[in-house]
């Protein structure tokens, strides 16, 4: 492992190391645009220049490798003049449109002008014109005029999703990224290419123009989309959820996810959430407290304990919640008609070479693994044949959380709805459950966002996950819901509606402005 010296700072590195990743890995900063840590090196934006001793010319770092020996810096008058000649050109034909960008608040371009450029710029030249607002696919959409040509994107379908949708066209300052006619980028992970665009030139048609970055909270979590567990942060402020990005992790999604899992969020705000416990009789609804409805079904469930009684179960829930239901039905109820309802049977076992699985759950290795502590083995026509014969009276079910993947869930809810006593358990409101004329009670759980707790992926992996703020403050995990069956007394403190989607993660020095319709914020400074 070579030793070599970076602004006066000794480091020992990797056999074939690059400088760059040398500086990284110290966090020393470095002006740079086209080099990325998932993408093959293209040497093109020139900015990521220091000075090597012994050799006269100013080097990239992104694509010299480090010797033993050798002696680095990027603080010399030399570099700094060669980064700010280099950000001088990209900016030559760089339109001012920083107040109406998507990208301004997070973007490459601003971020290195502040910390390496701050010139007064030397070009006279008229700006170059180019296609703006360009429809690339069904996701992203370009302005070619931002664009600084640092060919991320181009790599990105290259290189990982291999689809080689983009390209680089023309000559020179004419030079644009594009498809060719007849062609769109559209395959299962465009959206990454929006990610790693260090400006405002790709831009998600989903997240264009509906939040100002500053306006933000972020917090990380884990994708729920499917059985990869993807490491993810997720955005938000007072008016919801807005947008799902990725979290490197070199064991499970490396840098990347794909726009599948983009739309987790959906799923997580008011507006399609179940907010309130209802108890339906004869196509009658009455609304109550979901504690309450918990806690009123104890002497129902109490009743039916035993062969009469059946627990369905998706793969969408924690650990600790498998845990505390398959046990209280298994020990206290005395049942184990438990059932895994199984979405997309056909495709639950495949994969598409990259990240994306078949298995639209995140925790199927985990329910599986307490069924089979418990000794749990009931198969689905189990099922089937005790509601057709009526020998299973009572069924709660722990519906799914992300009801867009369960492509069968009408025909299920007709299915189950044969059960005498329905109780039905998820996040999301249902237009057909509350169609329902039978005896039927829906309590709304909290989602992904809202609990702590540990979800296992497709090869066996543990990631446990905090959470991340309140969407609908009533609503109850699966353990507390389980709790108020067996009849236990446990405190349940709503949160007020003040301090829903405040991030739990706040900094003691924060002061939130709540009032206001989005969450800016102060930190105290001392009295005056």
């Amino acid at each position: 492992m070579p030793k070599c010296t970076i602004n006066g700072k000794e480091i020992e590195v990797k056999e074939g190391s690059t400088i760059i990743e040398a500086m990284y890995k110290m966090n020393e900063s470095i002006a740079h645009y086209c080099y990325h840590p998932g993408l093959s090196v293209a040497g093109v934006c020139r900015l990521c220049m220091v000075e090597v001793e012994g050799n006269p010319r100013v080097q990239i770092a992104c694509n010299t490798a480090v010797t033993e020996g050798m002696k680095i810096n990027n603080t010399s008058a030399k570099v700094k003049d060669a980064a700010k000649w280099g950000l001088d050109f990209h900016l030559i034909n760089h339109p001012l449109d920083c107040p109406i960008c998507d990208q301004a608040g997070e973007c490459g371009l601003q971020d290195q002008y502040m910390e390496f450029g701050k010139y007064d710029p030397e070009m006279a030249e008229k700006k170059q014109k180019k296609h703006k607002v360009v429809d690339l696919g069904p996701t992203v959409v370009l302005d070619s005029e931002r664009c600084i040509l640092c060919s991320r994107c181009v790599r990105f379908t290259d290189e990982v999703s291999k689809t080689s949708e983009l390209g680089l066209f023309n000559r020179g300052d004419r030079t644009e990224i594009g498809t060719v006619e007849g062609v769109q980028l559209d395959n299962k992970y465009s959206l990454n290419v929006v990610d790693i665009c260090p400006v405002g030139a790709l831009t998600s048609k989903d997240f264009r123009f509906r939040q100002r970055v500053w306006y933000l909270k972020d917090a990380e979590t884990v994708c729920t989309g499917c059985s990869t567990g993807c490491n993810v942060k997720v955005y938000f402020n007072k008016e919801g959820m807005f947008r799902v990005k990725p979290v490197y992790n070199e064991a499970v999604n490396g840098h990347w996810m794909c726009d599948e899992g983009r739309d987790i969020y959906k799923f997580v705000n008011k507006d399609v959430r179940l907010l309130k416990a209802k108890k339906g009789q004869g196509g009658s609804w009455t609304e109550m407290a979901p504690g309450a409805a918990a806690k009123d079904l104890a002497p129902v469930l109490s009743k039916a304990a035993g062969e009469s009684l059946a627990l369905v179960l998706t793969a969408q829930y924690t650990v600790e919640e498998y845990e505390a239901i398959i046990s209280t039905f298994v020990n206290t109820f005395k049942t184990k008609k438990i059932f895994f309802w199984i979405n997309n049977k056909e495709s639950f076992e495949t994969f598409d070479g990259l990240l994306l699985r078949g298995d639209k759950n995140p925790n199927t290795k985990g329910l599986l693994k307490t069924l089979e502590k418990y000794g749990v083995t009931a198969s689905w026509g189990e099922l089937k044949s005790g509601l057709d014969s009526g020998a299973i009276k009572t069924v709660v079910v722990a519906g799914p959380e992300n009801q867009a993947v369960f492509p069968d869930l009408k025909e299920r809810i007709t299915e189950l709805s044969k059960a005498q006593n329905l109780i039905w358990m998820q996040a999301g409101s249902n237009a057909q459950l509350e169609s329902l004329k039978g005896n039927v009670t829906l309590i709304p759980l909290k989602t992904f966002v809202e609990k702590n707790g540990t979800f296992i992926n497709h090869q066996g992996m543990e990631q446990k996950f905090k959470r991340v703020t309140t969407v609908v403050s009533e609503a109850l995990t699966l353990d507390q819901a389980v709790q108020l069956f067996a009849g236990q007394e446990i405190k349940i403190s709503a949160t007020p509606v003040v301090d829903t989607f405040v991030e739990t993660n706040r900094r003691t020095d924060e002061v939130m402005l709540e009032h206001r319709k989005k969450n800016e914020f102060v930190f105290k400074r001392g009295s005056l």
